[in-house]
């Protein structure tokens, strides 16, 4: 336990996102990481409507004002935040391995170390449910829809508020 302090106490490990991990701390953290996902979303109901076009749609405008910085989409180049980030944000449109309980359970509660925000401390559930509409539809997507699913998509939060109580 001294050992343990002292290394905390002296800063023995590099904290900077210029310096990554070992492969051991990396793999550690990221066991943590995707256990806890997956054990913490087993009770989120996935909802009935997820592939309707109202939610892709006010998914599309949400994930284009808050994700594409991080998470970028296709033919999106990288953003300065982006290329800072450490551990990297995963680009979505490749696709992740998380069911849509996971991805739910992960915009709603971020991820602590990184980047990630908790958006359920700002977003109710379900415009949270339109982002996870929108991402099952993403790594389909090229360039063009991207791009046209953006445009078509609520200009701002307070229009996707408003569009939350007309198509739910």
């Amino acid at each position: 336990m001294l050992l343990v302090a002292a290394f905390i106490w002296f800063g023995f490990y590099n904290i900077g996102a210029d310096a990554p991990h070992s492969r051991p701390v990396y793999a550690l953290l990221e066991s943590l990481r995707d256990r806890s996902i997956a054990v913490h979303a087993r009770s989120v109901k996935v909802p009935d409507n997820l592939s309707s076009p109202g939610r892709i749609a006010a998914g599309a405008g949400l994930y284009g004002e808050m994700c594409q910085s991080c998470h970028l989409g296709p033919g999106v180049e990288k953003t300065e935040i982006a290329q800072g980030l450490y551990p990297r944000a995963p680009e979505l449109a490749k696709g992740i391995d998380l069911t849509p309980a996971q991805q739910f359970w992960t915009i709603k509660h971020g991820v602590k170390l990184t980047a990630m925000p908790a958006w359920g401390k700002t977003h109710p559930d379900p415009l949270i449910w339109d982002m996870v509409a929108f991402l099952q539809k993403l790594p389909k997507m090229t360039t063009q829809q991207y791009q046209q699913a953006i445009a078509k998509a609520p200009e701002d939060h307070d229009e996707m508020m408003k569009a939350l109580s007309d198509h739910h």
